[in-house]
């Protein structure tokens, strides 16, 4: 079993990278949105419930963790300032590890702008209902951008399977060859 956590900013690319890793591999794809998109079309929009989305995150991987699959990527918005986040990663890693699992680590980053510009393609709002008020989806980016640390230091990302793309200039399929050639996937 392989896994593949795919972090980064909003807008960066995880979910569009994943898709394309998805095609080139026999990983199977559960990106964040699938959960919150699923509850939040339950609760109501604007009802951001963290502890269901997290309970059927948890759920949907401790089951995948067991079954026969090749593997899955999975795709997380993380605060590296944030310890409750490293402590996150590492209960869906152990998830993993229970089962002897490979664990990489893909951290994608872009610029600001490119981002923005990347909030209102065609297949982000196809796949992210939530992301489809593209003024309100910006605000909240920025947001995330001006009070978190989505990018991590140099040497911080303590996992030997690790990876930083600057995804800024770069095509998804080139990222995704990228990830695939350097894990051998």
């Amino acid at each position: 079993m392989k896994f593949v956590l795919i972090c980064g900013a909003g807008a960066v690319g995880k979910m569009t990278v994943g898709q394309e890793l998805a095609k080139i591999t026999d990983l199977r794809l559960f990106h964040n949105h699938m959960s919150i998109e699923f509850v939040l079309e339950i609760f109501g929009r604007g009802k951001f419930h963290s502890a269901a989305i997290r309970r059927i995150r948890t759920a949907i991987l401790e089951e995948f963790a067991k079954s026969d699959q090749y593997g899955m990527i999975h795709t997380l918005l993380m605060a590296f300032c944030q310890q409750s986040d490293w402590d996150y990663v590492e209960e869906i890693f152990d998830i993993f590890r229970e089962q002897n699992a490979e664990i990489y680590f893909v951290e994608l980053v872009a610029s600001q702008e490119v981002r923005v510009q990347r909030n209102e393609t065609e297949n982000r709002l196809q796949n992210k209902a939530s992301k489809r008020d593209v003024t309100a989806s910006k605000q909240r980016m920025l947001h995330e951008d001006g009070n978190y640390r989505l990018e991590s230091h140099d040497g911080e990302v303590p996992y030997e399977n690790y990876i930083k793309i600057d995804n800024t200039d770069l095509a998804t399929d080139v990222v995704a060859r990228m990830i695939k050639e350097r894990f051998g996937l």
